[in-house]
């Protein structure tokens, strides 16, 4: 999908600004922080315009954003079915809308996941060949940020949408990081190749043997995603967002636990103070909202999911996220593997005679 742009190159973006636990301020704020950073993109928020002008005045970065309307906005407590009927006139449709409608070229959203996921498969439809979508997150690790997915649009998958899961991971981070052959791992309960259930095993088989491109190093466990030893790691759903919660969960504890230790006497703060530079630096590392966003792969546009109650450096990220997608063209390069891989898969295997021959 192709949208419009202004003649300076920037990135027509779309904000819901609407709908969040933080409320719009902080959606206000990040894309602010996104622009000051040198996002190229002009955004337009769809919201409350009441609520919003005022916000954005206090920004001089966004002088060049503008407001489209939105009488209502659909709430965290919403269910999508619901939002699918009586929702065209919330500021989560209408971000939407403009993208299908090419007014916007992508949209960031701080909203109900489960309605948005609804309204942009409904609106944007799917890309070709692609059954489910999947949510990615973004993970912290030594060697540099990994992919998970699927991290919540689904509870569970089959061995074909882990393939598909798989080949969406792999092209979304060679979109992201530009790396060539992004290696890519399956989660599972160990990584020999008699673990986990049969579901697991036919799709490592499938990607072996009909994605011969893609760098698949095999089965990898829990703690290989902080490890980075994959730089793409697929899951189902259900299994993706509970690791997601529990290390974020983790990631909290343990800066509760070093703020506590740095604080908790004299001698203590005395060394705190010399490290500053230092702990500032591992603050960033553990902070979720350096890696917020995650993008909804599958759907046929750019729609960037930020945390609900995500702060503006968390939004920002999502937006900086959202503009780095735009252009990338990897939704062809999915719908085009995963026909290669599917026509490969479904292929007859050749007779034991023909085998034969062409050996000799």
């Amino acid at each position: 999908m192709t949208g419009p742009s202004d003649d300076k190159g920037l990135i027509s973006l779309g904000v819901d600004a609407m709908g969040t636990d933080a409320g719009p301020a902080a959606l206000v704020e990040g894309a602010a922080r996104a622009l000051a950073a040198g996002a190229r993109a002009v955004i337009t928020f769809f919201g409350d315009e009441a609520q919003l002008k005022p916000l954005i005045a206090q920004h001089a970065a966004l002088a060049g954003a503008a407001v489209q309307h939105c009488a209502a906005s659909v709430a965290m407590t919403d269910k999508p079915m619901h939002v699918l009927r009586r929702g065209r006139d919330t500021s989560m449709w209408k971000a939407i809308e403009a993208q299908k409608e090419g007014r916007v070229r992508a949209v960031v959203s701080g909203g109900n996941t489960g309605a948005l996921m609804a309204v942009s498969r409904m609106q944007l439809g799917m890309i070709d060949g692609v059954d489910r979508p999947a949510i990615t997150a973004l993970w912290p690790t030594p060697r540099g940020r990994v992919v998970v997915l699927d991290v919540g649009a689904n509870v569970e998958a089959n061995e074909r949408e882990l393939v598909t899961f798989a080949i969406m991971g792999e092209a979304f981070f060679r979109a992201l990081t530009g790396k060539a052959k992004p290696t890519v791992g399956l989660l599972n309960v160990g990584a020999e190749e008699l673990k986990g259930h049969e579901l697991i095993r036919t799709a490592a088989r499938t990607l072996r043997e009909a994605d011969p491109d893609m760098a698949f190093i095999g089965f990898v466990e829990g703690n290989d995603i902080s490890e980075g030893a994959a730089d793409v790691v697929v899951t189902d759903g259900f299994t993706g967002n509970i690791a997601l919660k529990t290390a974020e969960g983790a990631a909290r504890l343990v800066g509760g636990w070093i703020k506590e230790a740095l604080t908790g006497s004299l001698p203590a703060r005395l060394g705190s103070l010399l490290m500053i530079g230092d702990l500032k630096r591992l603050k960033e590392k553990i902070d979720p909202s350096s890696v917020n966003g995650g993008v909804f792969l599958g759907v046929n546009g750019t729609v960037v999911k930020s945390h609900g109650g995500a702060d503006a450096k968390g939004v920002a990220s999502a937006i900086e996220m959202a503009t780095t997608l735009v252009g990338k063209g990897f939704r062809r390069e999915v719908s085009e593997t995963v026909a290669l891989v599917r026509a490969r898969a479904e292929a007859p295997a050749p007779a034991s005679g023909d085998s034969i021959r062409a050996a000799e």
